[in-house]
């Protein structure tokens, strides 16, 4: 893990993966963690949306694809560099914001959808208690989303909390349409406010990961052990059946 800081990193990362053109063009290939040309990749985008003819449709069902197929857990946050790669990602069967989105992405470049991931800072994001208390804080540094090139721009998508967790938390499931953006919801089901974004990194043409790792480290210290592990041993499916039985 380094030990530079999260805003040196950040800031030499800025000059080089930083999307530096909306062409679409420019998102469709390859990258290290978005390995759209991996028979892993290719088959999890073909066996879901593959038979469809339209990119939106392709987009839409690919979206609930990974939102709902790909079993949400922070704690598979482990600072592991090939870990990130969206091959990984579907062998794993379980992710968190950062790798659902890269998923996301490199899905739909292998059906020749342009896509990237997106970036931002944000506090009130679904967690629980033991959660939160590992982290010491309620802010989310680089929360991932997916840029998504439909109908002649770029969309927002955010298939990150699976439909079952929602429930759990007394959130709505986040829909997409493939029209309008669709980030965090504002509000839970009982219109208590829910999350907010604080500060918005930018779509990138690769998934950062120096500055995400270093942030990471920064901002949850005593989070990580020796090996990269966030918070081993926690289940955060009995954390959210917790959460729900004393809402």
């Amino acid at each position: 893990m380094t030990t530079a800081t999260a805003t040196d990193i950040e800031s030499r990362i800025n000059t080089g993966l930083r999307a530096a053109t909306d062409d679409p063009a420019a998102f469709l290939g390859p990258t290290h963690f978005m390995d759209c040309d991996s028979p892993v990749v290719r088959d999890f985008a073909r066996h879901h949306a593959g038979a469809l003819e339209r990119p939106m449709d392709k987009v839409l069902a690919l979206y609930l694809a990974v939102r709902d197929g790909i079993r949400y857990d922070p704690y598979s946050s482990v600072l592991i560099r090939d870990n990130f790669r969206a091959s990984r990602v579907i062998e794993a069967g379980r992710a968190f914001c950062v790798t659902k989105s890269v998923l996301m992405a490199a899905a739909c470049r292998a059906l020749g959808v342009p896509a990237r991931p997106g970036y931002a800072d944000v506090t009130n994001h679904l967690a629980s208690p033991r959660l939160l208390d590992i982290m010491g804080s309620n802010l989310f540094v680089w929360h991932s989303y997916t840029e998504v090139f439909l109908n002649g721009e770029w969309i927002k998508c955010t298939p990150v909390f699976n439909a079952d967790l929602c429930q759990k938390f007394n959130v709505a499931p986040l829909e997409f349409d493939g029209r309008d953006d669709s980030l965090f919801q504002p509000h839970d089901v009982d219109g208590n406010t829910f999350m907010n974004y604080v500060h918005d990194h930018g779509p990138y043409a690769e998934l950062p990961y120096e500055a995400i790792e270093a942030a990471f480290i920064a901002e949850m210290p005593n989070a990580y052990g020796p090996r990269g592990h966030l918070a081993e041993g926690g289940d955060f499916y009995e954390e959210a059946d917790a959460v729900g039985a004393s809402g």
